[in-house]
């Protein structure tokens, strides 16, 4: 059996970091690593390509900071050095192509939201985990840090 690669999708939300300590964790537990992944959503769009161009580049801009703050973070907490990625496009269709160029990644970590719905990604891939080429692991977003370290 090949290494644990744990597949995280990075916003600026708790339930995404959360996701990410999970799967840090586990990781670090299983001798496994970590894949950070920032889908850039699409800009509307704008009638100037110019302005569309830039409104694009600043969101990918913003993702990548992201994703270097949370790659930071994790290599501090865990020692683990985590592949990243930043790709533009509809959110489920850049997860899917992401799994398909990469058939070792063991799980798909998501983060619930507490209030509401669970988010739009987690939403869609919890309705279609009969098609995802890996297992589909949900973290919810109430759960204490004490309690999401017991378990992980």
């Amino acid at each position: 059996m090949g290494q644990r690669v744990y597949l995280v999708l990075m916003d600026e939300s708790e339930e995404a970091r959360r996701a990410l300590r999970f799967a840090a964790r586990r990781a670090v537990g299983t001798g496994g690593t970590v894949h950070i992944l920032a889908p850039v959503p699409k800009q509307d769009f704008v009638a100037f390509g110019a302005i569309q161009a830039t409104i694009e580049e600043e969101a990918r801009e913003q993702a990548e900071r992201l994703v270097a703050v949370a790659a930071g973070n994790l290599a501090s907490e865990s020692g683990l050095t985590p592949v990243i990625a930043v790709r533009q496009g509809d959110g489920p269709q850049v997860v899917r192509q992401y799994l398909a160029e990469h058939p070792e990644v063991s799980a798909l970590v998501l983060g619930a939201a507490c209030d509401g719905t669970p988010g739009p990604l987690t939403a869609h891939f919890t309705a279609h985990a009969c098609n995802l080429p890996c297992v589909l692991m949900i973290v919810p977003g109430g759960i204490d840090e004490d309690r999401l370290d017991a378990v992980s």
